[in-house]
């Protein structure tokens, strides 16, 4: 097996915009200010699962399935985010807001999360590189749906349990992959 075929994702990145802001066209370009870096998270944290659903067909007749019809399909990014700000607890937990505070002639900060039927939906790119070659994830429309499962350890950093699933659209792909890398050249 060629080695110049494996893949180690030595730098990730995971970036967050309002739905319909213009997704990169290649997988090097700089990402315009729209998108919002979350920053550090803790290594080895980022994942991608697919899960589509499947119907088997059976018939008395035959011992294995007849035929299998794909019925749904879903994918999710998560991520174990470092960096404890405004912009992070929102995604983390589906929207909400943080607001000002002041009693006392200081100035605290209060987060409400969103209410039922206010979630925000995100627009993300995952970004991963090995030497030379570079991967963008494009993920036009996700939001967070899944529980927060938080922990706070004496003994190593709290992080932000960050999981989107991605929503599927009416035009254009779900999902997508745009890579510099040769080997993903079609075949002749």
């Amino acid at each position: 097996m060629p080695t110049e075929s494996m893949f180690v994702a030595q730098m990730a990145r995971l970036y967050l915009a309002v739905p319909g802001t213009a997704a990169p066209a290649d997988p090097i370009v700089a990402l315009p200010a729209a998108w919002k870096d979350v920053g550090l998270f803790k290594p080895g944290s980022l994942e991608w699962n697919t899960d589509p659903k499947f119907e088997e067909i059976k018939s008395h007749q035959l011992r294995y399935t007849a035929r299998t019809i794909q019925t749904e399909d879903a994918a999710t990014v998560k991520v174990e985010l470092q960096e404890w700000n405004a912009a992070n607890i929102t995604a983390v937990y589906g929207g909400g807001a943080v607001t000002s505070v002041t009693q006392n002639g200081k100035t605290f900060y209060r987060y409400a999360p969103p209410a039922v039927g206010g979630r925000t939906q995100f627009a993300a790119v995952v970004e991963l590189i090995d030497g030379s070659k570079h991967y963008r994830r494009i993920i036009p429309l996700c939001e967070q749906v899944a529980s927060v499962n938080q922990k706070f350890p004496n003994d190593a950093e709290s992080t932000l349990p960050l999981e989107l699933k991605v929503v599927g659209g009416a035009v254009g792909d779900p999902w997508y992959d745009l890579t510099d890398d040769p080997g993903f050249a079609p075949a002749a």
